[in-house]
Formats: structure tokens, C-alpha cells, sequence
């Protein structure tokens, strides 16, 4: 499979900022000291946040190729195959 970099960013932010809607709209519950609601909107936001990014990497990572050069030679003893991959980011 051949997934972009930043598939599995934007797939956490959508686990943390559904988990931030859930605790933010659904839960009904008042304590004294800790607010869900807050929290929930917290974790909403974070994971708006991480999405936006997961989006940036992978739209980033698109130009990243890598360049394979296949090299056979005939040895007395039969033939040799070298490959070598060059990665346009390193």
C-alpha cells in the first residue's frame, strides 16, 4: 500500500476532535473543579488543528520522488543485477 506520510495524522485528529465533539455536545454532567465541556472543546480544536496538518504533510509529501536506476552487468560466472534508488528528499 502506498499511503501518503500524513494519513495517519489526519486520521488521529479525527479520533481526538470526535472525542472532543462527544465530550463537548453529548455529555451532560456538571462537576465541581473540572469541566468536561471545556476539556471536550479543547480536544475539538486540538484535533481540528491536527487534521489541518495531517492535510499540509500530505499535500507536502506529493512531491517526494524517488529516481531507481537498474543496472545489469554479464560476469564470467552469469549476470549481475545493482539497484540503486535516490530519494529526492535525502
Amino acid at each position: 500500500m502506498n499511503r501518503p506520510i500524513g494519513t495517519g495524522i489526519i486520521v488521529f485528529g479525527i479520533i481526538v476532535a470526535a472525542a472532543g465533539a462527544i465530550m463537548k455536545y453529548a455529555v451532560t454532567t456538571s462537576t465541581t473543579g473540572f469541566s468536561i465541556t471545556e476539556a471536550g472543546l479543547i480536544l475539538l480544536i486540538v484535533g481540528i488543528v491536527t487534521i489541518v496538518l495531517g492535510i499540509i504533510v500530505t499535500l507536502a509529501s506529493g512531491r517526494r520522488h524517488t529516481v531507481t536506476t537498474e543496472q545489469v552487468q554479464a560476469t564470467p560466472s552469469g549476470t549481475v543485477r545493482s539497484v540503486d534508488s535516490k530519494d529526492n528528499l535525502g
